[in-house]
């Protein structure tokens, strides 16, 4: 079971950064994939969910309306288009898989709810 995530890069305040989490060894079907943040010094939080279930997505409350996740199970595939972002969105961002998880609550975006993770890939933003 892998993950392995991509597309990282430092980049100026108010740009744009599309990740992916590509997923081998298993399918993604089934299951959601979340995505973290760790900032240097910070525990990981929490930025989103997607189900590959019901189509249900979750995200902190910091990027509703910046940040969209998807999936594509078929290709084995998960992505985080992010906009407009700012200085406190730099960080090391993982993907992580969970399998029959659905995106409903909060509670989908806990550390604890996932069962596979990548290695991560750095997003530096400059202002």
């Amino acid at each position: 079971v892998q993950l392995v995530e991509s597309g990282g890069e430092s980049v100026q305040a108010g740009g744009s950064l599309r990740l992916s989490c590509a997923a081998s060894e298993f399918s993604l079907d089934g299951f959601a994939v979340g995505w973290f943040r760790q900032a240097p010094g910070k525990e990981r939080e929490g930025v989103s969910c997607i189900s590959s279930t019901d189509g249900s997505t979750y995200y902190a409350d910091r990027v509703k309306g910046r940040f969209t996740a998807s999936i594509d199970p078929g290709e084995n595939m998960a992505y985080l288009q992010m906009n407009n972002l700012n200085t406190e969105d730099a960080g090391v961002y993982y993907c992580a898989a969970e399998y029959s998880g659905l995106c409903w609550v909060a509670a989908s975006l806990a550390v604890s709810e996932y069962d596979y993770w990548g290695q991560g890939t750095e997003v530096t933003v400059s202002s």
